[in-house]
């Protein structure tokens, strides 16, 4: 194999992951102001957070993947250069993301009494209510969001939605300082007080990106008489079926890191803010993956609109191994300063410890998390997601969960029992979903040389 096929692609798919991976590490920086402010309240005020956050994600999941179905189809509509197809998809995805928000809210407002079931702390559940009640109602602003996130990263213009992420990111912790702590004359509301920070800032995104795509002439195109009238079936349908398998493989995924959540819980206060640090620390390096993972739906699904499948198969495997060599980085970063991350968020000695066991484990599952990350995102751009839909349940549910289940509650390995399960299960996704990739990519290559 001659590596720098692969390498001379880093410069491209970096250029339209870098915004992606800033705009998710907004994201991150949401949940990490959160965690940061509200740590200072206490262990159980972290915990509730934890908690509610858990709950949140299992909902907002479903919406997520489904709007992921949207960046294909515009990929594909943009190498096959068909501007009205883009517009037909644009208009469809942004009216199903609408309805996802609202649908997702109400779920969440009728699921809240679920956490007196889950067998946490009574003190945290009691503080997690009012924060998961108010960030239900942001539920509608960030399926909205996704829409046109996913419409602008299909079109390689993944910048816009950094932007509001980032500029989100500095009104939340403003709203999070003034209001958990009752500073400049604001009501001190402490842990709800970050969930109207998390909202207020959710509802700012949305209005920048509604701004961003009516100013913006590279949208405009896709815009030119935009109305919710005259919706397709056919049009949803197809958004539908490419949408519901990719909204179970994330439901696995977050469903499985919201149950580790929940058995740190039935372990104690300490233990689930122990999971909660190594988790968020997690999600830093996570941004990456995603990046990386919107560039290869979008270089994938151009090259699917083109036909071209040895540049399909060659642009995939290029940005395969550039998370290789990044994930490698950051396992080193989180072996090394596994003593000293802990302490920025907490100062429980016991949580601290637990915590830089937990970060070992979080360092070495960061290589097959970022694969099948990557991988994914590649099968999605190939609009192929059924066969790994059934692969990511396999593996986080069949595979992975047991052994978080047996070894934390089972065995004295407890807190850093859920960390192995969560290793393995992400390490036989990260298997699975190349051999997939592998096998399909070789087989179009073939069966386009026959028809030639």
């Amino acid at each position: 194999m001659n590596l720098s096929n692969y390498t001379s692609e880093f410069k491209k798919n970096l250029s339209i992951a870098y915004p992606v991976m800033l705009g998710q590490l907004g994201h991150v920086l949401v949940g990490l102001a959160d965690n940061l402010m509200v740590g200072k309240l206490g262990a159980a005020p972290l915990a509730s957070v934890s908690l509610a956050n858990g709950l949140m994600f299992i909902f907002l999941s479903l919406g997520i993947g489904f709007s992921f179905a949207i960046t294909p189809l515009i990929a594909e509509a943009d190498g096959e250069k068909n501007t009205e197809k883009g517009s037909i998809i644009f208009k469809h995805g942004i009216f199903l993301a609408t309805i996802l928000g609202f649908v997702i809210c109400f779920l969440m407002l009728g699921s809240q009494n679920l956490m007196y079931y889950m067998q946490q702390p009574t003190e945290v559940v009691e503080l997690a209510k009012p924060y998961y009640q108010v960030i239900a109602f942001s539920m509608v602003p960030v399926m909205i969001f996704q829409g046109f996130k996913q419409f602008a990263d299909g079109l390689s213009l993944t910048k816009y939605a950094m932007r509001a992420t980032i500029i989100a990111n500095i009104i939340n912790v403003f709203f999070n300082y003034v209001l958990i702590y009752g500073e400049l004359g604001f009501p001190e509301l402490g842990v709800v007080g970050s969930a109207y920070g998390t909202l207020f800032s959710r509802f700012f995104m949305v209005g920048f990106m509604i701004f961003i795509v009516v100013k913006t002439k590279s949208f405009k195109p896709y815009i030119v008489n935009f109305s919710f009238k005259n919706i397709e079936l056919p049009i949803v349908k197809r958004i539908y079926n490419l949408g519901y398998p990719t909204a179970l493989q994330m439901w696995f995924e977050v469903t499985l890191f919201a149950s580790g959540i929940f058995i740190a819980g039935v372990l104690g206060t300490n233990s689930q803010a122990a999971n909660q640090i190594a988790l968020n620390l997690a999600s830093m390096t996570f941004m990456i993956a995603v990046g990386l993972g919107v560039t290869a739906t979008v270089r994938v699904g151009n090259q699917k609109g083109l036909q071209n499948f040895k540049e399909l198969r060659r642009v995939g495997l290029s940005i395969f191994i550039l998370m290789i060599f990044i994930d490698l980085f950051f396992a080193l970063c989180f072996v090394v300063f596994k003593d000293i991350l802990p302490t920025f968020y907490v100062d429980n000695i016991q949580v601290v410890e637990t915590a830089a066991t937990l970060i070992i484990i979080a360092g070495f599952f960061q290589l097959s998390d970022g694969i099948q990350v990557v991988v994914l995102g590649a099968l999605r751009g190939m609009q192929d997601v059924k066969i790994p839909m059934g692969i990511t349940f396999i593996s986080y549910w069949v595979i992975g969960f047991p052994i978080c289940y047996y070894l934390a509650l089972h065995t004295p390995l407890k807190a850093v029992g859920i960390w192995i399960g969560l290793l393995v299960s992400l390490t036989a996704s990260a298997i699975l979903l190349y051999l997939r990739f592998n096998k399909l990519t070789r087989k179009l290559i073939v069966e386009k040389h026959e028809l030639t």
